[in-house]
């Protein structure tokens, strides 16, 4: 029998699809010719925010702002751990004003926000597993950034090389499941990379290329359900196999900009 999964209720931050569009590449996902259907978008949107309501976790919402279409991917703004604010500092041009909107969110809603000095992408790049903050570099967040992390919340940071630019951020190619458990594709890291998290992990879920490229890991987890892509199959029987309940939800409109779930997901840990 699998075991008995033991969800916790979260707290998530997301912002509307409202100014959803593909207007310039930054990752190997866009194209600045791809239509985005913004009816759509908003209607599989909304179908997250339900997913997460009907399972207990509390929403809310930071107001899109005109011009700054991946505004919608919410992770990205920062890590938010004991009610700490770390925020963020975009590689592309393009995001950099989405720190500003994000930090008044959060500056609001009663939380001291820290500025990195360096560029870090949030959740993006950063992943808590409560004894430590994953932390992946490669093509957006540095590794200066990961020091600041580090002396920030005073929680081991532990660095990982991403190889592959389909797998731009660390949250499109690892997710955690609970305190004790990730899922990762591995040749989404160096192989130094792969062995840290051999070590730490050594009962990782490993998913294949195809469920990585079907945004299978930029999934949610609150312990016991996952909110993960429908056409990452196989990890879902994976999950399944290990007493985890998947939810599916599809974000495909998003994986034309290079997101999924979890990208438009924020989680504010008390």
């Amino acid at each position: 029998m699998p075991e008995r999964r033991v969800p916790r209720a979260r707290r998530f931050l997301v912002c509307e699809p409202r100014h959803f569009a593909v207007q310039y590449a930054i990752n190997p996902w866009m194209h600045p010719d791809t239509q985005v259907d913004v009816d759509l978008a908003r209607d599989q949107w909304r179908t997250l925010i339900e997913a997460y309501r009907s399972h207990g976790h509390t929403v809310e919402s930071v107001e899109p702002v005109a011009g700054l279409p991946d505004m919608v991917f919410a992770a990205n703004s920062a890590l938010v751990l004991e009610g700490r604010v770390f925020g963020s500092l975009f590689h592309a041009e393009q995001r950099r004003p989405e720190s500003t909107a994000y930090d008044t969110w959060f500056k609001t809603a009663g939380f001291d926000v820290y500025r990195p000095e360096s560029v870090c992408e949030g959740e993006g790049d950063l992943v808590p597993t409560g004894r430590y903050v994953l932390a992946g570099t490669g093509f957006r967040t540095t590794p200066q950034a990961h020091r600041e992390v580090q002396e920030f919340f005073g929680v081991p940071v532990i660095g990982l090389q991403l190889v592959d630019p389909y797998f731009y951020h660390l949250d499109t190619a690892l997710f955690v499941l609970d305190e004790d458990t990730v899922a990762y594709y591995p040749e989404a890291f160096s192989p130094g990379s792969r062995e840290v998290l051999a070590r730490l992990y050594p009962d990782a879920v490993l998913a294949t290329r195809a469920d990585a490229l079907a945004f299978g890991l930029n999934s949610v987890s609150d312990g016991r359900h996952v909110f993960v892509a429908p056409g990452a199959t196989a990890l879902t029987e994976q999950l399944a196999h290990r007493g985890y309940v998947p939810v599916p939800v599809d974000l495909s409109e998003f994986h034309k900009a290079g997101g999924g779930i979890k990208c438009c997901t924020q989680e504010i840990r008390s």
